[in-house]
Protein backbone atom coordinates (compact mmCIF):
# COMPACT_ATOMS: atom_id res chain seq x y z
CA UNK A 1 0.00 0.00 0.00
CA UNK A 2 0.98 3.60 -0.51
CA UNK A 3 -0.42 6.76 0.98
CA UNK A 4 -2.39 9.18 -1.15
CA UNK A 5 -1.32 12.80 -1.50
CA UNK A 6 -2.38 15.26 1.15
CA UNK A 7 -5.64 17.03 0.47
CA UNK A 8 -3.64 20.28 0.78
CA UNK A 9 -1.91 19.46 -2.52
CA UNK A 10 -3.75 20.25 -5.73
CA UNK A 11 -4.11 17.51 -8.32
CA UNK A 12 -4.33 18.35 -12.01
CA UNK A 13 -5.74 15.77 -14.40
CA UNK A 14 -4.54 16.64 -17.86
CA UNK A 15 -4.88 14.96 -21.24
CA UNK A 16 -8.15 13.25 -20.23
CA UNK A 17 -11.46 12.72 -21.99
CA UNK A 18 -14.04 14.14 -19.59
CA UNK A 19 -17.59 12.86 -19.22
CA UNK A 20 -19.07 15.49 -16.92
CA UNK A 21 -22.58 13.98 -16.48
CA UNK A 22 -24.24 17.24 -17.48
CA UNK A 23 -25.79 15.61 -20.53
CA UNK A 24 -23.07 16.89 -22.84
CA UNK A 25 -20.83 14.66 -24.92
CA UNK A 26 -17.36 13.92 -23.54
CA UNK A 27 -14.58 16.36 -24.36
CA UNK A 28 -10.81 16.55 -24.13
CA UNK A 29 -9.69 18.68 -21.24
CA UNK A 30 -8.29 19.17 -17.76
CA UNK A 31 -9.68 18.98 -14.24
CA UNK A 32 -8.10 20.73 -11.26
CA UNK A 33 -8.79 19.35 -7.78
CA UNK A 34 -7.89 21.12 -4.57
CA UNK A 35 -8.81 19.76 -1.19
CA UNK A 36 -11.99 17.69 -1.38
CA UNK A 37 -13.50 19.42 -4.38
CA UNK A 38 -13.12 20.10 -8.06
CA UNK A 39 -11.93 23.65 -8.59
CA UNK A 40 -11.95 23.98 -12.38
CA UNK A 41 -12.85 22.04 -15.50
CA UNK A 42 -11.51 23.26 -18.81
CA UNK A 43 -11.72 22.10 -22.40
CA UNK A 44 -8.40 21.74 -24.19
CA UNK A 45 -4.96 21.39 -22.62
CA UNK A 46 -2.39 23.56 -20.92
CA UNK A 47 -4.76 26.23 -19.59
CA UNK A 48 -4.94 25.33 -15.90
CA UNK A 49 -2.11 26.31 -13.53
CA UNK A 50 0.31 23.54 -12.60
CA UNK A 51 2.36 25.35 -9.96
CA UNK A 52 2.42 23.24 -6.82
CA UNK A 53 -0.04 20.71 -8.22
CA UNK A 54 0.57 17.05 -8.74
CA UNK A 55 0.04 16.51 -12.45
CA UNK A 56 -1.65 13.29 -13.57
CA UNK A 57 -1.28 12.76 -17.31
CA UNK A 58 -4.30 10.69 -18.27
CA UNK A 59 -2.86 9.86 -21.70
CA UNK A 60 -6.32 10.19 -23.23
CA UNK A 61 -8.12 8.05 -20.66
CA UNK A 62 -11.81 8.53 -19.74
CA UNK A 63 -12.47 10.61 -16.59
CA UNK A 64 -15.94 10.59 -15.03
CA UNK A 65 -17.78 10.73 -11.73
CA UNK A 66 -17.72 7.71 -9.46
CA UNK A 67 -20.72 5.42 -9.82
CA UNK A 68 -23.81 4.92 -7.65
CA UNK A 69 -25.42 1.66 -6.55
CA UNK A 70 -28.95 2.55 -5.48
CA UNK A 71 -29.77 -0.74 -3.72
CA UNK A 72 -26.84 -1.89 -1.59
CA UNK A 73 -26.49 -4.69 0.93
CA UNK A 74 -23.06 -4.59 2.59
CA UNK A 75 -24.13 -7.41 4.89
CA UNK A 76 -25.14 -9.88 2.17
CA UNK A 77 -21.89 -11.85 1.93
CA UNK A 78 -22.02 -13.95 -1.25
CA UNK A 79 -23.84 -16.79 0.46
CA UNK A 80 -26.67 -19.08 -0.59
CA UNK A 81 -27.45 -19.62 3.12
CA UNK A 82 -29.61 -16.56 3.67
CA UNK A 83 -30.88 -17.58 7.14
CA UNK A 84 -27.20 -17.91 8.06
CA UNK A 85 -26.92 -14.13 7.81
CA UNK A 86 -29.01 -13.95 10.95
CA UNK A 87 -27.02 -16.50 12.94
CA UNK A 88 -23.53 -15.35 11.91
CA UNK A 89 -21.55 -13.79 14.74
CA UNK A 90 -21.72 -10.01 14.70
CA UNK A 91 -17.94 -9.69 14.84
CA UNK A 92 -17.40 -11.84 11.77
CA UNK A 93 -20.30 -10.15 10.03
CA UNK A 94 -18.86 -6.69 10.65
CA UNK A 95 -15.55 -7.69 9.07
CA UNK A 96 -17.34 -9.07 6.01
CA UNK A 97 -19.35 -5.83 5.70
CA UNK A 98 -16.08 -3.88 5.73
CA UNK A 99 -14.83 -6.10 2.92
CA UNK A 100 -18.04 -5.39 0.94
CA UNK A 101 -17.55 -1.65 1.40
CA UNK A 102 -14.00 -1.87 0.07
CA UNK A 103 -15.13 -3.99 -2.89
CA UNK A 104 -17.61 -1.30 -3.87
CA UNK A 105 -15.03 1.46 -3.97
CA UNK A 106 -12.49 -0.86 -5.61
CA UNK A 107 -15.11 -1.26 -8.37
CA UNK A 108 -15.46 2.49 -8.90
CA UNK A 109 -18.59 3.00 -6.78
CA UNK A 110 -18.34 6.12 -4.64
CA UNK A 111 -22.07 6.39 -3.76
CA UNK A 112 -24.28 3.66 -2.29
CA UNK A 113 -27.82 3.59 -0.86
CA UNK A 114 -28.35 1.00 1.88
CA UNK A 115 -31.33 -1.24 1.18
CA UNK A 116 -31.36 -3.13 4.51
CA UNK A 117 -28.84 -4.75 6.82
CA UNK A 118 -28.90 -8.29 8.19
CA UNK A 119 -28.37 -7.03 11.74
CA UNK A 120 -29.70 -3.77 13.16
CA UNK A 121 -26.51 -1.68 13.38
CA UNK A 122 -24.21 -3.16 10.73
CA UNK A 123 -24.87 -0.47 8.12
CA UNK A 124 -24.57 2.36 10.62
CA UNK A 125 -21.28 1.09 12.04
CA UNK A 126 -19.75 0.64 8.59
CA UNK A 127 -20.99 4.04 7.39
CA UNK A 128 -19.47 5.72 10.43
CA UNK A 129 -16.16 3.89 10.00
CA UNK A 130 -16.01 5.00 6.35
CA UNK A 131 -16.81 8.60 7.29
CA UNK A 132 -14.17 8.55 10.03
CA UNK A 133 -11.55 7.29 7.59
CA UNK A 134 -11.02 4.01 9.44
CA UNK A 135 -11.88 1.81 6.45
CA UNK A 136 -12.19 2.45 2.71
CA UNK A 137 -15.63 2.60 1.19
CA UNK A 138 -18.16 4.70 -0.71
CA UNK A 139 -20.35 7.48 0.59
CA UNK A 140 -23.17 5.56 2.18
CA UNK A 141 -26.75 6.01 3.33
CA UNK A 142 -27.29 3.49 6.12
CA UNK A 143 -30.37 1.37 6.74
CA UNK A 144 -31.31 -1.08 9.48
CA UNK A 145 -33.14 -4.40 9.17
CA UNK A 146 -36.02 -4.37 6.73
CA UNK A 147 -39.45 -4.14 8.36
CA UNK A 148 -42.12 -6.75 7.61
CA UNK A 149 -45.52 -7.61 9.00
CA UNK A 150 -46.03 -10.96 10.70
CA UNK A 151 -45.93 -13.62 8.01
CA UNK A 152 -44.21 -11.32 5.54
CA UNK A 153 -40.50 -11.90 6.26
CA UNK A 154 -38.55 -12.98 3.20
CA UNK A 155 -35.60 -14.33 5.21
CA UNK A 156 -35.70 -15.64 8.76
CA UNK A 157 -33.46 -13.95 11.29
CA UNK A 158 -32.71 -10.68 9.49
CA UNK A 159 -36.09 -8.95 9.67
CA UNK A 160 -37.74 -6.53 12.10
CA UNK A 161 -41.48 -7.02 12.57
CA UNK A 162 -44.32 -4.56 13.00
CA UNK A 163 -48.09 -4.98 12.81
CA UNK A 164 -50.38 -1.99 12.68
CA UNK A 165 -49.56 1.73 12.58
CA UNK A 166 -48.23 2.11 16.12
CA UNK A 167 -45.76 -0.75 15.81
CA UNK A 168 -44.62 0.72 12.50
CA UNK A 169 -43.91 4.02 14.21
CA UNK A 170 -41.91 2.23 16.91
CA UNK A 171 -39.76 0.39 14.38
CA UNK A 172 -39.06 3.64 12.55
CA UNK A 173 -38.05 5.21 15.86
CA UNK A 174 -35.58 2.35 16.37
CA UNK A 175 -33.94 3.27 13.07
CA UNK A 176 -33.76 6.87 14.25
CA UNK A 177 -32.23 5.83 17.56
CA UNK A 178 -29.59 3.71 15.84
CA UNK A 179 -28.58 6.55 13.53
CA UNK A 180 -29.91 5.25 10.21
CA UNK A 181 -30.55 7.42 7.17
CA UNK A 182 -33.33 5.23 5.76
CA UNK A 183 -36.21 2.86 6.56
CA UNK A 184 -36.96 -0.23 4.44
CA UNK A 185 -40.46 -1.71 4.18
CA UNK A 186 -40.70 -5.29 2.88
CA UNK A 187 -44.12 -5.01 1.31
CA UNK A 188 -44.32 -7.83 -1.25
CA UNK A 189 -43.05 -11.37 -1.70
CA UNK A 190 -40.15 -13.08 -3.47
CA UNK A 191 -40.64 -16.22 -5.54
CA UNK A 192 -37.53 -18.01 -4.28
CA UNK A 193 -39.20 -18.34 -0.87
CA UNK A 194 -41.65 -20.79 -2.42
CA UNK A 195 -44.72 -19.43 -0.64
CA UNK A 196 -44.47 -15.62 -0.72
CA UNK A 197 -45.03 -14.39 -4.21
CA UNK A 198 -43.79 -11.32 -6.03
CA UNK A 199 -47.35 -10.30 -6.87
CA UNK A 200 -48.43 -10.38 -3.21
CA UNK A 201 -48.85 -7.34 -0.99
CA UNK A 202 -48.61 -7.67 2.80
CA UNK A 203 -48.94 -4.08 4.06
CA UNK A 204 -51.97 -1.90 4.59
CA UNK A 205 -52.26 1.77 3.65
CA UNK A 206 -52.49 2.63 7.35
CA UNK A 207 -49.25 0.83 8.17
CA UNK A 208 -47.39 2.32 5.21
CA UNK A 209 -48.58 5.86 5.96
CA UNK A 210 -47.64 5.56 9.64
CA UNK A 211 -44.12 4.42 8.78
CA UNK A 212 -43.60 7.12 6.16
CA UNK A 213 -45.06 9.92 8.28
CA UNK A 214 -42.88 9.03 11.26
CA UNK A 215 -39.76 8.64 9.11
CA UNK A 216 -40.25 11.96 7.35
CA UNK A 217 -40.99 13.69 10.64
CA UNK A 218 -37.60 12.53 11.90
CA UNK A 219 -35.68 13.28 8.69
CA UNK A 220 -35.40 9.74 7.32
CA UNK A 221 -36.52 8.55 3.90
CA UNK A 222 -38.42 5.33 3.18
CA UNK A 223 -37.70 2.68 0.57
CA UNK A 224 -39.92 -0.29 -0.23
CA UNK A 225 -39.41 -3.81 -1.52
CA UNK A 226 -42.37 -3.54 -3.87
CA UNK A 227 -42.53 -6.09 -6.68
CA UNK A 228 -46.32 -6.30 -6.96
CA UNK A 229 -48.42 -3.70 -8.71
CA UNK A 230 -50.45 -3.02 -5.58
CA UNK A 231 -47.38 -2.58 -3.37
CA UNK A 232 -46.03 0.00 -5.85
CA UNK A 233 -49.29 1.94 -5.80
CA UNK A 234 -49.49 1.72 -2.00
CA UNK A 235 -45.96 3.07 -1.80
CA UNK A 236 -46.88 6.00 -4.05
CA UNK A 237 -50.16 6.73 -2.27
CA UNK A 238 -48.36 7.06 1.02
CA UNK A 239 -45.17 8.94 0.19
CA UNK A 240 -42.47 6.26 -0.07
CA UNK A 241 -39.33 7.85 -1.51
CA UNK A 242 -37.47 4.97 -3.20
CA UNK A 243 -39.20 2.01 -4.82
CA UNK A 244 -37.24 -1.18 -5.28
CA UNK A 245 -38.12 -3.57 -8.12
CA UNK A 246 -41.61 -2.47 -9.31
CA UNK A 247 -41.67 -5.58 -11.51
CA UNK A 248 -45.45 -5.79 -11.91
CA UNK A 249 -46.32 -2.09 -12.12
CA UNK A 250 -49.55 -1.50 -14.06
CA UNK A 251 -50.79 1.48 -16.06
CA UNK A 252 -52.38 3.10 -13.03
CA UNK A 253 -49.13 2.75 -11.14
CA UNK A 254 -47.20 4.23 -14.06
CA UNK A 255 -49.52 7.24 -14.11
CA UNK A 256 -49.04 7.72 -10.36
CA UNK A 257 -45.29 7.35 -10.70
CA UNK A 258 -45.13 9.88 -13.52
CA UNK A 259 -47.06 12.40 -11.42
CA UNK A 260 -44.43 12.03 -8.68
CA UNK A 261 -41.35 11.63 -10.88
CA UNK A 262 -39.60 14.67 -9.41
CA UNK A 263 -39.82 13.13 -5.93
CA UNK A 264 -39.51 9.35 -6.34
CA UNK A 265 -36.68 7.08 -7.50
CA UNK A 266 -36.93 3.52 -8.82
CA UNK A 267 -34.12 0.97 -8.48
CA UNK A 268 -35.22 -2.30 -10.09
CA UNK A 269 -32.25 -4.50 -9.21
CA UNK A 270 -32.45 -6.21 -12.58
CA UNK A 271 -29.39 -8.39 -12.15
CA UNK A 272 -31.10 -10.41 -9.42
CA UNK A 273 -33.74 -11.55 -11.90
CA UNK A 274 -31.25 -12.19 -14.70
CA UNK A 275 -28.74 -14.01 -12.52
CA UNK A 276 -31.39 -16.13 -10.81
CA UNK A 277 -32.37 -17.41 -14.25
CA UNK A 278 -28.85 -17.76 -15.63
CA UNK A 279 -26.34 -18.23 -12.83
CA UNK A 280 -28.03 -19.94 -9.87
CA UNK A 281 -27.74 -23.54 -11.06
CA UNK A 282 -24.32 -24.01 -9.46
CA UNK A 283 -25.94 -23.22 -6.12
CA UNK A 284 -28.79 -25.70 -6.43
CA UNK A 285 -31.39 -23.53 -8.19
CA UNK A 286 -31.43 -24.59 -11.86
CA UNK A 287 -33.03 -22.47 -14.62
CA UNK A 288 -35.99 -24.84 -14.82
CA UNK A 289 -36.80 -24.20 -11.16
CA UNK A 290 -36.35 -20.44 -11.50
CA UNK A 291 -38.57 -20.34 -14.56
CA UNK A 292 -41.22 -22.53 -12.89
CA UNK A 293 -41.18 -20.22 -9.88
CA UNK A 294 -42.00 -17.28 -12.13
CA UNK A 295 -38.72 -15.46 -12.58
CA UNK A 296 -38.81 -15.49 -16.37
CA UNK A 297 -42.31 -14.04 -16.32
CA UNK A 298 -41.27 -11.43 -13.76
CA UNK A 299 -38.24 -10.40 -15.81
CA UNK A 300 -40.40 -9.97 -18.91
CA UNK A 301 -42.92 -7.85 -16.99
CA UNK A 302 -40.16 -5.81 -15.35
CA UNK A 303 -38.50 -5.04 -18.68
CA UNK A 304 -41.83 -3.91 -20.15
CA UNK A 305 -42.61 -1.67 -17.18
CA UNK A 306 -39.13 -0.18 -17.00
CA UNK A 307 -39.14 0.68 -20.69
CA UNK A 308 -42.39 2.57 -20.11
CA UNK A 309 -40.82 4.36 -17.13
CA UNK A 310 -37.96 5.48 -19.36
CA UNK A 311 -40.44 6.87 -21.90
CA UNK A 312 -42.19 8.80 -19.12
CA UNK A 313 -39.00 10.32 -17.72
CA UNK A 314 -38.96 8.39 -14.45
CA UNK A 315 -35.60 8.38 -12.64
CA UNK A 316 -34.53 4.73 -12.76
CA UNK A 317 -31.15 3.89 -11.23
CA UNK A 318 -28.95 0.82 -11.71
CA UNK A 319 -27.71 -1.43 -8.94
CA UNK A 320 -29.26 -3.78 -6.49
CA UNK A 321 -29.22 -7.04 -4.57
CA UNK A 322 -25.55 -7.84 -4.97
CA UNK A 323 -24.07 -10.10 -2.33
CA UNK A 324 -26.10 -13.25 -2.92
CA UNK A 325 -24.25 -16.37 -4.04
CA UNK A 326 -25.05 -15.86 -7.72
CA UNK A 327 -24.88 -12.04 -7.59
CA UNK A 328 -21.51 -11.72 -5.84
CA UNK A 329 -19.94 -8.52 -4.64
CA UNK A 330 -17.69 -6.96 -7.26
CA UNK A 331 -20.04 -7.64 -10.18
CA UNK A 332 -22.12 -4.49 -9.64
CA UNK A 333 -21.63 -3.04 -13.13
CA UNK A 334 -23.60 -5.89 -14.67
CA UNK A 335 -26.66 -3.74 -14.02
CA UNK A 336 -25.25 -1.09 -16.36
CA UNK A 337 -25.11 -3.61 -19.20
CA UNK A 338 -28.70 -4.67 -18.46
CA UNK A 339 -29.86 -1.07 -18.87
CA UNK A 340 -28.34 -1.05 -22.35
CA UNK A 341 -29.13 -4.59 -23.49
CA UNK A 342 -32.57 -5.09 -21.90
CA UNK A 343 -34.11 -1.64 -21.36
CA UNK A 344 -32.94 0.23 -24.45
CA UNK A 345 -30.91 2.88 -22.67
CA UNK A 346 -27.97 4.32 -24.57
CA UNK A 347 -24.61 4.00 -22.87
CA UNK A 348 -24.70 7.74 -22.26
CA UNK A 349 -28.14 7.56 -20.62
CA UNK A 350 -26.93 4.67 -18.49
CA UNK A 351 -23.88 6.57 -17.25
CA UNK A 352 -26.09 9.55 -16.42
CA UNK A 353 -28.41 7.28 -14.42
CA UNK A 354 -25.41 5.89 -12.53
CA UNK A 355 -23.83 9.29 -11.80
CA UNK A 356 -26.04 12.39 -11.96
CA UNK A 357 -29.08 10.50 -10.67
CA UNK A 358 -26.78 9.10 -7.99
CA UNK A 359 -26.08 12.57 -6.68
CA UNK A 360 -29.82 13.20 -6.61
CA UNK A 361 -30.75 10.03 -4.73
CA UNK A 362 -27.95 10.79 -2.25
CA UNK A 363 -29.65 14.18 -1.69
CA UNK A 364 -26.52 15.98 -2.86
CA UNK A 365 -27.34 16.96 -6.46
CA UNK A 366 -25.04 19.99 -6.35
CA UNK A 367 -22.14 18.09 -4.79
CA UNK A 368 -22.07 14.56 -6.21
CA UNK A 369 -22.44 12.79 -9.55
CA UNK A 370 -20.90 15.34 -11.91
CA UNK A 371 -17.46 16.54 -12.94
CA UNK A 372 -17.97 20.25 -12.39
CA UNK A 373 -16.50 23.06 -10.30
CA UNK A 374 -17.66 22.91 -6.68
CA UNK A 375 -18.51 19.20 -6.77
CA UNK A 376 -16.69 16.71 -4.57
CA UNK A 377 -13.71 15.16 -6.33
CA UNK A 378 -15.16 11.63 -6.47
CA UNK A 379 -13.72 10.50 -9.79
CA UNK A 380 -12.76 7.40 -11.71
CA UNK A 381 -10.21 7.17 -14.52
CA UNK A 382 -10.87 4.43 -17.06
CA UNK A 383 -8.51 2.85 -19.55
CA UNK A 384 -11.12 2.54 -22.28
CA UNK A 385 -14.42 4.09 -23.30
CA UNK A 386 -17.61 2.93 -21.52
CA UNK A 387 -19.64 4.86 -24.09
CA UNK A 388 -18.34 2.41 -26.66
CA UNK A 389 -18.47 -0.66 -24.42
CA UNK A 390 -20.38 -0.37 -21.13
CA UNK A 391 -19.03 -3.74 -19.97
CA UNK A 392 -15.58 -2.24 -19.49
CA UNK A 393 -16.82 -1.02 -16.10
CA UNK A 394 -17.08 -4.66 -15.00
CA UNK A 395 -13.28 -4.96 -15.20
CA UNK A 396 -11.55 -3.48 -12.13
CA UNK A 397 -8.20 -3.53 -13.94
CA UNK A 398 -9.57 -1.01 -16.46
CA UNK A 399 -10.52 1.41 -13.67
CA UNK A 400 -6.97 2.63 -13.23
CA UNK A 401 -7.68 5.57 -10.91
CA UNK A 402 -10.24 6.03 -8.13
CA UNK A 403 -10.48 9.28 -6.17
CA UNK A 404 -12.86 10.14 -3.34
CA UNK A 405 -12.86 13.45 -1.46
CA UNK A 406 -9.86 14.54 -3.52
CA UNK A 407 -7.72 11.64 -2.29
CA UNK A 408 -6.66 8.68 -4.37
CA UNK A 409 -8.06 5.36 -3.27
CA UNK A 410 -6.37 3.83 -6.31
CA UNK A 411 -3.45 5.81 -7.64
CA UNK A 412 -3.42 5.93 -11.46
CA UNK A 413 0.37 6.19 -11.60
CA UNK A 414 0.97 2.81 -9.98
CA UNK A 415 -2.39 1.10 -9.56
CA UNK A 416 -1.85 0.73 -5.82
CA UNK A 417 -4.66 1.43 -3.42
CA UNK A 418 -4.12 4.16 -0.86
CA UNK A 419 -4.26 3.37 2.83
CA UNK A 420 -7.15 4.75 4.92
CA UNK A 421 -6.63 8.21 6.41
CA UNK A 422 -5.97 7.02 9.96
CA UNK A 423 -3.24 4.68 8.72
CA UNK A 424 -1.55 7.65 7.08
CA UNK A 425 -1.63 9.48 10.39
CA UNK A 426 -0.22 6.50 12.27
CA UNK A 427 2.54 6.24 9.67
CA UNK A 428 3.43 9.90 10.23
CA UNK A 429 3.29 9.47 13.99
CA UNK A 430 0.36 11.79 14.55
CA UNK A 431 -2.46 10.83 16.91
CA UNK A 432 -5.56 9.03 15.68
CA UNK A 433 -8.83 10.82 16.57
CA UNK A 434 -10.94 9.00 19.15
Amino acid sequence: MTSSPSTDQAVLFTNVRIFDSSGSDPFEGEVLVHGERIVEVRKGAGDLPQDGARVVDGQGKFLMSGLCDAHTHFSWVNSADLPGLGTMGVEEHTLLCARSAQTYIDSGYTMCVGAAAAKPRLDVVIRNAINDGQIPGPRYLANCQEIAVTGGALVDGITAFADGPEEMRKQVRRNVEMGADLVKLSMSGEEITGNQHAEDNYFSDEETLAAVTEAHRRGLRVCSHARSGESVKMSLRNGVDIIYHASFIDDEGLDMLEEQKDRVFVAPGLNWLVATLEDAAAFGYPPEAAEAAGYKHELECAIDGLKKMKERGIRVLPGGDYGFAWTPHGTYARDLAHFVNLLGYTTKETLLAATAFGGQIMRMPDDLGQVAPGFYADLILIDGDPLEDITILQDQSKIVGIMKDGRFHKDPTNGIEARPRELDEIHRGSPVPA
